[in-house]
């Protein structure tokens, strides 16, 4: 208020009078037995063995009972409904008794003809001058409002419950449908890939592949887009078929990454554009194992598991990520593969994962110093190490892509390949227990 609102004069009269001085009329309702019988809420008086003593027109009228039949006659547990009279004798009656008043308790009244009333109820014990009780005050409010709108919400939350389910089940249809039903077996190796969702409800855009070329080469691929979701999922979806497109053509790696670059920077300029990391890779045979030649765009290096249980990484620093530059720069590298030795794959949700809660990241070194503890290996075995090794992180932020290709000391040529889509089974690191990892997909040949 301004000091030229605040003077004197400016006041109403009642205002300008001493407060002394100033008289209101009487109140309307200055009966206090009307208020006490028509307040807006419930009133009642019990002796301390619950028989009514006291109860306001209000209470009555939303139960539908005359006064003569109810003071007098009932006790207040005879109102209630059947599970809020165990509630009474079991919680609400000694809390009078031991703390002499009990506020907000939710209760159902019944009324004359049986219809459940919920309602809320305020208890305090009065005592006497020598602090021994004499009765119970009940107040009482009604709370069908209040249920409905309850029961709205719940309602509401069992829907959007529903709706979540059906999104994950749509996003988990749509992750697999972006990779390999059945992951390919070169002769004389042994294959296995794992993809965990980071996120039960958005689709991610980590993507891999094997499939067989020309000459009995084979062609294999591990990438990671930008971002999630369906914009991600759109060029995880052109990452891979562009891939195996290209490497039919000319499968050298280079010259394949450079084809997916072309056609990702196409939509450079555009504000949904997005790019991506992968390393392309051909496997030819050589004598008892493998040459892999590949290419890499910006995508973390390759490890490798030698027979002898020394674990390198296979670096390819350097190279730019694909769809960013109209002529990318590719890293390219040889590498052979003996029998017992693994080759493994990965993106960057691994490396990037959290050992603690908003603690420090897994990082490259961890990673080789875990893949090497657990001595020489081959495909199956890692991917069940790094399951197990992943469900003991607190925080996986970004989806994890997985593919480990081994030659085995023993030619498997011959054997049959397995799938399995859905919960890997493995190894709780924390409690040693057999337990299901959920949103993992992996599949083993």
């Amino acid at each position: 208020m301004t000091e030229a609102r605040r003077h004197p004069d400016n006041l109403p009269p009642v205002m300008r009078r001493p407060a002394e001085e100033v008289t209101f009329p009487a109140l309307p309702e200055d009966d206090i037995d009307d208020l006490y019988d028509n307040a807006p809420c419930g009133f009642l008086s019990t002796l301390l063995d619950g028989t009514i003593a006291k109860v306001n027109a209000t209470l009555l009228d939303w139960l539908g009972y005359s006064r003569d039949a109810v003071a007098g006659r009932l006790r207040f547990v005879d109102l209630l409904a059947a599970g809020s009279r165990l509630y009474h004798e079991t919680h609400l009656a000694p809390l009078l008794q031991m703390q002499g008043q009990a506020g907000g308790i939710a209760l159902e009244l019944l009324t004359v003809d049986g219809t459940a009333l919920p309602v809320l109820v305020t208890s305090t014990v009065k005592t006497a001058d020598d602090g021994e009780p004499i009765l119970i005050r009940t107040t009482v409010f009604d709370a069908r409002e209040r249920r409905a709108y309850e029961q709205e919400l719940l309602s509401a939350r069992r829907h959007a419950d529903q709706d979540r389910e059906r999104l994950r089940l749509l996003v988990t249809g749509l992750q697999r449908s972006l990779l390999p039903a059945k992951l390919a077996v070169p002769p004389g190796m042994v294959t296995s890939a794992l993809y965990h969702m980071a996120s039960p409800d958005e689709v991610g855009g980590d993507f891999y592949d094997l499939f067989p070329l020309a000459a009995g080469r084979w062609g294999f691929f591990l990438g990671d887009v930008r971002g999630k979701g369906i914009g991600a999922a759109a060029v995880t979806a052109a990452a891979r078929y562009t891939l195996r497109a290209a490497a039919v053509y000319d499968p050298e790696p280079a010259a394949v990454l450079a084809n997916l670059n072309a056609v990702l920077y196409q939509d450079y300029r555009d504000q949904g554009h997005r790019h991506c990391t992968v390393i392309f890779g051909v496997l030819e045979r050589e004598r008892a194992g493998y040459v892999a030649s590949i290419a890499s765009g910006g995508h973390p290096p390759a490890l490798v598991v030698r027979a002898n249980g020394v674990t390198e990484y296979q670096t390819t620093e350097g190279g730019t990520l694909i769809g960013i530059l109209s002529t990318p720069r590719v890293v390219t590298r040889t590498i052979r593969l003996n029998p017992g030795d693994t080759l493994i794959l990965y993106s960057d949700g691994l490396t990037e994962a959290r050992t603690a809660p908003h603690g420090d990241r897994f990082g490259d070194e961890a990673l080789r110093d875990f893949i090497e503890s657990q001595g020489p290996t081959e495909a199956t075995v890692a991917v069940r190490s790094l399951t197990d090794l992943l469900a003991g992180f607190e925080e996986v932020d970004d989806d994890v892509a997985i593919m480990v290709l081994s030659v085995p000391a023993t030619d498997p040529s011959g054997a049959a390949s397995n799938v399995r889509l859905g919960q890997f089974a493995g190894v709780d690191p924390k409690s040693g227990e057999q337990a299901s990892v959920p949103g993992y997909i992996d599949t083993l040949g």
